[in-house]
């Protein structure tokens, strides 16, 4: 089965899995995929990921580890809100100057320049734009 939009898929899976309380979450595994998975682990937002070779050597799986705050009953995950801003069919692109700010800075923006996949405020630091993939908070 294809995917239209692999990253709307992805944030989806995180936010179904958060919902429930599970720990982990599985998906086909891509470059871009895996680059966001890095991000969010780096910011805070996941526990840690892997990329683990599937039933054939053309299939990996991305496997991630969700992290959440409090005890047994009282857990809630990190990740609170998850949305994907740029679609396959409405493209959405900012310059260095108009990199968004999440929540007032309390959550990030992850943006695909020409530097590579990184956060709102590292692009913000370097001084490129680039197409706005998703917010996290």
């Amino acid at each position: 089965m294809t995917i239209s939009d692999p990253i709307a898929d992805m944030l989806t899976r995180i936010r179904n899995v958060a919902m429930v309380g599970k720990t982990t979450v599985a998906m086909p595994s891509s470059k871009l995929k895996s680059e966001v998975a890095r991000i969010l682990t780096e910011e805070g937002y996941l526990e840690s990921y892997e990329v683990v070779d599937g039933k054939s050597e053309a299939h990996k799986i991305l496997r991630m580890k969700l992290k959440y705050i409090g005890e047994r009953r009282q857990r809630r995950p990190i990740i609170t809100g998850l949305e994907r801003v740029s679609h396959p069919g409405c493209r959405v692109y900012t310059s260095k100057n108009d990199i968004p700010w999440v929540l007032s800075g309390i959550g990030i923006a992850i943006l695909s320049t020409p530097k590579g996949i990184m956060t709102g405020q590292r692009a913000r630091k370097i001084g490129v734009g680039g197409e706005i993939l998703c917010k996290v908070w």
